[in-house]
């Protein structure tokens, strides 16, 4: 493996990516663990012995990969790395969805890939992909094929409440009406994709449109913001680890500063 120079982390509440680039600014290593409820002993394990002269963390536990690594660590918030992030994956997407596990984020750039305007929804679990998790759950089904499952639904059935527990409510009583499960299931995923596109209408949604977090990987919301938002996505390689793309490449600058500093 080429030498690293440059480490991003991006410690969620659900999830923490990492990310590392060589000299070139190529990505060199990748890895993801659950955060859990000891974020500071799952980082160790993320990190496993990946060391580098520049380390940038971003995310709901950045001030927590200090206690782990020994070197300087810098800190950016999460729209500050999305935007870095977004500038490598889509250097032309002007506005940036990210629907992670608690919360979700609506950013608009410039044509340089400057924050102009965001948003984020990190107060209720409505509208992010803990919603879809705990939906999922109440259906039995495994989150990952919650999309496809709501997929082979149709329209008609609507979910009113914006509250979680309200929601898991509401579906129980269509259930109970005799409505099918997966038009129950479409129906919760649009009334995610709702509120989404509403914060994206509020920050000036501008195509090309940048779908990150780990709800991108679920085919129905990809399918639903197309059709609320009348933009087709872009979906990245790996839409989970944009934060810690964005966090490596804030490194990666600091070490390419350094050394033209030392030469």
């Amino acid at each position: 493996m080429a030498e690293i120079v440059a480490l991003g982390i991006d410690v969620g509440s659900r999830s923490m990516e990492l990310v590392a680039l060589d000299a070139q600014a190529a990505v060199v290593d990748s890895a993801r663990l659950p955060t859990t409820f000891h974020p500071v002993a799952q980082l160790a394990a993320l990190l496993a012995g990946r060391t580098a002269p520049m380390v940038t963390a971003t995310g709901y536990g950045r001030e927590l990969v200090a206690q782990v690594v020994p070197a300087a660590v810098a800190t950016i918030t999460e729209i500050t790395a999305y935007a870095l992030g977004a500038a490598v994956c889509a250097p032309k997407a002007r506005t940036i969805l990210d629907i992670g596990g608690q919360d979700t984020k609506a950013i608009r750039l410039d044509a340089a890939g400057q924050v102009l305007k965001f948003e984020m929804n990190d107060r209720c679990a409505a509208g992010t992909g803990k919603f879809l998790e705990h939906m999922a759950t109440v259906f039995q089904i495994p989150v990952e094929e919650f999309g496809v499952f709501a997929l082979g639904g149709q329209e008609g059935v609507r979910i009113n409440a914006m509250c979680t527990v309200f929601a898991e409510t509401e579906a129980t009583s269509l259930m109970a009406q005799g409505h099918r499960p997966e038009d129950i299931a479409l129906a919760l995923h649009a009334s995610v994709c709702q509120r989404t596109a509403s914060m994206l209408g509020r920050v000036g949604l501008t195509p090309p449109l940048l779908f990150a977090g780990g709800v991108a990987r679920n085919p129905c919301m990809v399918r639903l913001v197309e059709k609320f938002t009348g933009v087709s996505p872009i979906i990245p390689k790996d839409p989970d680890t944009v934060g810690a793309l964005g966090a490596a490449h804030h490194a990666w600058r600091r070490w390419a500063s350094s050394a033209r500093s030392a030469s």
